[in-house]
C-alpha cells in the first residue's frame, strides 16, 4: 500500500487492537463504551493491548463519561491523571475534547492537557464536531500544536461531511491532520479520501461476534433492553485489511 495513508483503527477492545495490527492498520484508538461515543478504556486494557501490540501506534481516548464535552472540575482532574496513568503503561498518544457551554473550545484546560502530553501524540476528537466555529477552532488547535483532528463534518458520518471536511484539509494546508471519522468503511474510504484530500482515515471494521453461551436467561438484561447481550461487535483482520485496500492504487 502506498505510504501516503494512514489508517487508524477505533478499537473497542484488546482483541480488536490486535485484529488491526494484523490487518494492517498503522494505529490504534483504543476506546471503552463505544455505544456512547468512546468513553477512557481501563488501564488493563491499556496495558495489556500495548504489550500485544508493540508494532502500531497506541492511543487512548481520555474521556471520562458520555454525552457532552463540557467538564465539571472533577472530571478534568479524572482526565489529567488518566493521562499520567496512561503514560505510565506506554501509550503513543491520547485522543481528546473538551468544550465551553457555547461550543467553543475549553482553552485553558486544553492549554493544561497539552502541558501533560508532551512527547506523545495528541487527537482532538470529535467533540469538533459541535463546534460553534469549526474554522476558528481548527487554527486555535494548530495554534495549540495538536497533530491531527479527528472529524466527520459536523455531520452524522464522513461521507456526509465531505464538503466540510475538503474545506477543513484546505484550511490546514500542511499544518495539522484532518482525519475523517465515524462510518469510514472499504465501500466508502475511496470517495472520502478522493473528495476531501484526506491522507489519515480513522474507521471501527467491526462485524458479529456471536456469544458463546448457548443458555441465557432472555429476562435478564444487563444494560437496555433494546441491546441483543448475545451478539457483540468486534473488528476484524478482515475487515481492516479490505478498507485498507480501497485505496489501492490511489
Amino acid at each position: 500500500m502506498n505510504n501516503k495513508f494512514t489508517f487508524e483503527v477505533c478499537a473497542n477492545s484488546v482483541e480488536s487492537c490486535v485484529a488491526a495490527m494484523h490487518g494492517g492498520a498503522q494505529r490504534v484508538e483504543l476506546c471503552a463504551a463505544i455505544p456512547e461515543g468512546g468513553t477512557t478504556p481501563s488501564i488493563g486494557e491499556i496495558t495489556i493491548g500495548r504489550r500485544l501490540c508493540p508494532q502500531l501506534k497506541f492511543h487512548v481516548i481520555i474521556r471520562p463519561r458520555g454525552g457532552d464535552f463540557v467538564y465539571s472540575s472533577v472530571e478534568k482532574e479524572i482526565m489529567l491523571a488518566d493521562i499520567a496513568a496512561a503514560r505510565k503503561a506506554g501509550i503513543d498518544g491520547v485522543v481528546i475534547g473538551a468544550l465551553t457551554a457555547d461550543g467553543e473550545l475549553d482553552l485553558p484546560f486544553i492549554r493544561e492537557v497539552m502541558q501533560e502530553c508532551r512527547g506523545i501524540g495528541t487527537t482532538f476528537h470529535r467533540a469538533f464536531d459541535r463546534c460553534t466555529h469549526p474554522g476558528q477552532a481548527l487554527e486555535q488547535l494548530i495554534a495549540l500544536d495538536f497533530d491531527r483532528v479527528l472529524t466527520s463534518g459536523q455531520q452524522p458520518t464522513a461521507e456526509a461531511g465531505i464538503p466540510l471536511i475538503k474545506r477543513l484539509v484546505e484550511q490546514s494546508a500542511g499544518r495539522i491532520s484532518i482525519m475523517p471519522g465515524c462510518g469510514v468503511n472499504e465501500g466508502n474510504i475511496r470517495r472520502i479520501a478522493m473528495e476531501t484530500g484526506a491522507t489519515e482515515f480513522h474507521f471501527s471494521a467491526r462485524e458479529q461476534k456471536h456469544s458463546q453461551m448457548p443458555l441465557g436467561n432472555p429476562a435478564v438484561m444487563m444494560g437496555s433492553a433494546n441491546v441483543d447481550e448475545s451478539v457483540r461487535l468486534v473488528t476484524t483482520e478482515r475487515r481492516v485489511r479490505t478498507t485498507i485496500e480501497a485505496l489501492r492504487g490511489l
